[in-house]
């Protein structure tokens, strides 16, 4: 189990330090920022790289909505859900300490927003709590059954990984102007906690869309898909 936390922990970190990271650090760099799209890939390969590394660990989680609706999908068991989340989300605030860290090194550094997600004035195009709680319970269930499908025994060998990052990049894509892309309350809470914004006070969302979008992908994988 030591083994399995701590592969959790490292996958977390490099998600929330790499993909936050570039939102950060790279997304807005003078004249050759990498931009939405440049965020939306630096998220995919924080998950595609790390799923390589340690996924053969841990199962490669590095979210605790995807716990979840892993157990609920039959395919993790819940006397492990609790210590796997802990080690998630003490990874993402880890990352997001060094990034703030890093970040802070720059002459007239403000935190602003640092990467967190939020709705309404927090919002990036401004868009309402509803949208926000929709876009985020939507993009997650569909996200588990990404990684269902993908890791099921009838998909090609080798491949989940690379289907799992670049689900996680077209959620990015679609949903960056919507709420800054959530679907991971470990990421959510990692950043909340060093942004020089209300971020925390609507961390609640960030947790609740997520794991209830995860339990609905792990439902619908059981009706749809095979558990065999």
């Amino acid at each position: 189990m030591f083994k399995k936390l701590s592969a959790e922990f490292l996958g977390t970190f490099w998600l929330v330090f790499g993909g936050c990271g570039s939102a950060v650090l790279a997304a807005a760099f003078p004249e050759v920022g990498i931009g939405l799209l440049g965020v939306s890939f630096a998220f995919g390969l924080t998950v595609l790289t790390m799923a390589y590394t340690v996924g053969g660990i841990s199962g490669g989680h590095f979210n605790p909505a995807v716990s979840v609706g892993l157990t609920v999908a039959g395919k993790f068991p819940a006397s492990s859900l609790v210590p796997y989340i802990v080690a998630q989300v003490v990874g993402a605030i880890a990352a997001a300490a060094v990034l703030y860290l890093i970040a802070s090194g720059k002459a007239g550094f403000a935190a602003g927003g640092f990467a967190s997600n939020g709705y309404g004035e927090l919002s990036p195009g401004g868009y309402s709590l509803t949208a926000a709680l929709v876009a985020e319970v939507v993009l997650t269930a569909f996200f588990l059954i990404i990684i269902l499908g993908s890791t099921h025994g009838r998909a090609p060998a080798g491949f989940a990984p690379i289907a799992i990052g670049l689900g996680l990049t077209l959620i990015h894509l679609v949903s960056i102007p919507v709420t800054n892309t959530s679907v991971n309350p470990a990421r959510s809470t990692g950043v909340a906690l060093f942004a020089d914004t209300a971020a925390l006070s609507q961390l609640w969302l960030f947790w609740v869309a997520p794991i209830v979008g995860a339990v609905i992908g792990g439902v619908i994988w059981k009706i749809v898909g095979e558990n065999d």
